[in-house]
């Protein structure tokens, strides 16, 4: 570990109380996706305290507040995320929301809060080029999706992300490097992949016509025609190359009806995950036309909504490279682990590695299952201090000596899209809404 790396994480430890606190406030308060605002409020009072002035997203939760070293340099991004998941399951939920932490969401925030108290400290940017552009980010779970297409459709959102929405809104505007550590299990520990899945968001609707359910020779079922469509989806799933890692999840939404009546409106929604863009387009069309043809064989129809979700996420090989060289240098190489496996989960840090050189690994903490009842932050030195520490790291090893190894990456980055704007159009091509079959008045059947 060099002088500066030390000076940083002494800086930290300092703030053990600031973490401490934060991730307690936040635990207790948890929050679903754009409605963060107790979250919000709470990292805001901190932020200013330690004199940041903050640029706010306004009509949604989430900001961000930058640290400038006074010298020529790239901007560098450090993220954390404030939304947490639903699972009433879990004992610490709250008990109208079902909304809980167990996402790990709110030790981001406090060992970001954390890393942005140690780079005010005295002689922290010593040695360092560029600036520092701290982000609380809302909304990165995709949950809800009806309230999400309720605030696109009154114009207060574009995309259903935290980040790709910020993108749109010119948060990453000038950004050159992006960095976020997701909290994860163990101790005193780092991992590392090469990425993960993205996704598309869908929403279905089945309709028929209801009838009493003692005749259900005067009805189309809803239910049935829905049922066909799960099940032609699951037949070509078979058709999904392994390498591309496709996952299709439908869940029932909303209510179907009465046990006497035959019911006309059955509505699902699901994510189509793949490993990358491509595959997930085609994987999707097939799901589309396996959706569609089961509404017609049962003589319904389905309406088929379609919208950006996340792309994959492939981790910059040199920003790869880089965390790893400061992870082992804060807990020894047999502490970072590492594996070829691409992860199947999907996050908005995806659209983010579209267009920037970014990673997105693991550090640890926490004990139980990702999103399950017995997730618990059990190790806070782990989930606050050291995840702290990492930040700080990647921003001293990138801005370090004029920026040497962020102008390394940069020269050989290999992102998908050259801009914001130009991923921004790429995705819109994603968004979809048709009615998939029509019924002409001699009888035929036209579908997707």
């Amino acid at each position: 570990m060099n002088k500066q790396l030390e000076h940083l994480c002494k800086a930290i430890e300092k703030h053990r109380d600031l973490m401490w606190d934060a991730e307690k406030y936040i635990w207790e308060h948890p929050e679903l996706g754009f409605k963060e605002w107790q979250t919000h409020a709470y990292l805001k009072e901190n932020m200013e305290k330690l004199g940041y002035t903050l640029k706010e997203a306004g009509d949604i939760p989430g900001f961000t507040a930058e640290i400038d070293t006074g010298k020529e340099g790239p901007t560098v991004v450090i993220i954390a995320e404030m939304d947490s998941i639903v699972n009433f399951s879990h004992p610490a939920c709250n008990k109208e929301t079902g909304a809980v932490h167990a996402c790990c969401h709110h030790a981001q925030c406090a060992a970001l809060l954390g890393a942005a108290a140690a780079l005010k400290e005295e002689g922290a940017l010593d040695g360092l080029c560029g600036k520092i552009r701290i982000m609380f980010e809302p909304a990165e779970e995709l949950l809800e999706l009806n309230y999400r297409e309720g605030l696109r459709q009154k114009g207060v959102i574009k995309y259903f992300g935290g980040k790709v929405e910020f993108m749109r809104r010119g948060f990453f505007d000038d950004a050159d490097l992006c960095v976020m550590l997701h909290s994860g299990g163990g101790n005193n520990s780092f991992s590392l992949s090469p990425g993960q899945n993205g996704c598309i968001i869908k929403q279905i609707a089945y309709r028929g016509k209801t009838s009493h359910a003692a005749a259900p020779f005067h009805a189309v079922n809803a239910l049935y025609a829905a049922n066909v469509g799960m099940t032609a989806a699951n037949a070509v799933r078979e058709t999904f190359y392994d390498y591309d890692h496709i996952r299709f999840h439908p869940i029932f939404t909303g209510k179907i009806g009465t046990v006497n009546n035959i019911p006309d409106l059955v509505t699902m929604e699901s994510y189509v995950r793949g490993a990358s863009l491509d595959a997930m387009k085609k994987a999707n069309r097939r799901i589309n036309r396996a959706l569609s043809g089961a509404a017609a064989s049962m003589g319904a129809t389905v309406h088929l909504s379609d919208r950006p979700g996340y792309a994959p996420v492939n981790n910059d090989k040199n920003m790869y490279a880089l965390s790893k060289e400061v992870m082992v240098s804060l807990v020894g190489e047999e502490n970072v682990k590492e594996t070829t496996i691409w992860g199947s989960g999907s996050t908005d840090m995806g659209d983010i590695s579209c267009v920037f050189p970014a990673i997105h690994p693991h550090g640890s903490g926490f004990t139980g299952s990702g999103h399950g009842d017995d997730c618990y932050m059990t190790d806070k030195e782990s989930g606050l201090t050291l995840a702290g520490k990492f930040y700080l790291g990647m921003c001293e090893a990138l801005l370090r000596d004029n920026a040497r190894e962020a102008k390394y990456i940069l020269e050989n980055k290999n992102t998908l899209y050259g801009s914001i704007k130009e991923y921004l159009e790429s995705l819109d091509q994603l968004i979809f809404d048709v009615d998939a079959v029509e019924y002409t008045d001699d009888g035929a059947v036209l579908h997707f």
